[in-house]
């Protein structure tokens, strides 16, 4: 892990290979999202590929509606690291946090999240994409895992 200590929110603290397989995937989403177009193409091919049939459009949407909102409402640029990077970096992780309480249920503690990254007046809203976004993604992986046992704003990049 190379840690950059200077850039607020970029710190590494863990590697993708420690966090489940749903919220390693979402991390490698949101970085290839924030690529670009060709990045956000391979979202699509992911969400398409992963969800039933009709429904990877909507899924995409509020994975798209989360990012720009955090985007458009972050209290400072959202550090990133590149898409081959094995690091996770701390806005990274809160993102995964974030994601992963609300889709738990836990939607007050995720507006408290929200806070960390955005301005408090879109913390609520932040929070609800955020479940619908953790619950697509979960099924995202579930669904691919079950197909191959079966055979089938501002954004920082640091290295």
């Amino acid at each position: 892990m190379t840690s950059h200590p200077n850039i607020r929110g970029g710190a590494s603290v863990a590697v993708l290979s420690a966090l489940d397989g749903w919220e390693s995937n979402l991390v490698m989403n949101l970085r290839l999202w924030c690529e670009g177009p060709v990045g956000q193409a391979q979202v699509w091919t992911d969400y398409a590929l992963g969800c039933p049939s009709g429904k990877a459009q909507s899924e995409v949407q509020a994975f798209e509606a989360l990012l720009n909102t955090l985007m458009q409402h972050c209290k400072r640029p959202f550090v990133r690291h590149s898409v081959g990077c094995p690091c996770v970096g701390s806005d990274e992780c809160v993102f995964v946090t974030l994601v992963k309480t609300a889709s738990e249920g836990h939607l007050e503690d995720a507006a408290l999240i929200a806070t960390l990254m955005a301005h408090p007046a879109f913390a609520e809203q932040i929070a609800l994409l955020a479940g619908q976004v953790g619950e697509g993604a979960r099924h995202l992986v579930r669904s691919r895992s079950e197909t191959s046992s079966t055979g089938g704003a501002d954004v920082v990049r640091l290295h």
